[in-house]
């Protein structure tokens, strides 16, 4: 049986304010922004290239969590230097490149309300394979 993971929700305590950190500063993608009822929106963001996106918004128990307690959220890369690089210019503030062994890297930051993402550069996921 194959499952795809395809939705991470992430709460947020200001939708607006987290999308544009999402997609202005980090580059995600808005795939949707809706308000289907009275007090509900929905909100799909997805990284460049991933097949599995974000959600944030309201009025639905997904996003009823804490803002700030998503922990590591990997967004794998290619060349962890040129995406650290290119986050820091767009103003994101970014951690310095840790080597943790076998050729894994990884540098943290986070969204406005503090969950926490983590870029990771593993250099067997290249090409095809990436």
């Amino acid at each position: 049986m194959d499952m795809k993971l395809e939705l991470v929700p992430v709460p947020v305590t200001d939708v607006d304010r987290a999308k544009a950190f999402y997609t202005e500063q980090l580059g995600f993608v808005e795939d949707v922004d809706v308000r289907p009822a009275e007090g509900v929106r929905v909100v799909q963001l997805t990284p460049p290239g991933s097949a599995c996106s974000i959600g944030i918004g309201t009025g639905l128990a997904a996003y009823e969590g804490t803002p700030g307690a998503i922990r590591a959220l990997h967004l794998v890369v290619a060349d962890i230097d040129r995406a650290r690089a290119e986050l820091m210019a767009r103003g994101v503030p970014v951690g310095p490149v840790e080597d943790v062994g076998g050729g894994v890297r990884y540098a943290a930051l986070s969204d406005p309300d503090g969950n926490s993402l983590t870029l990771q550069e593993m250099p067997w996921r290249t090409g095809d394979r990436f």
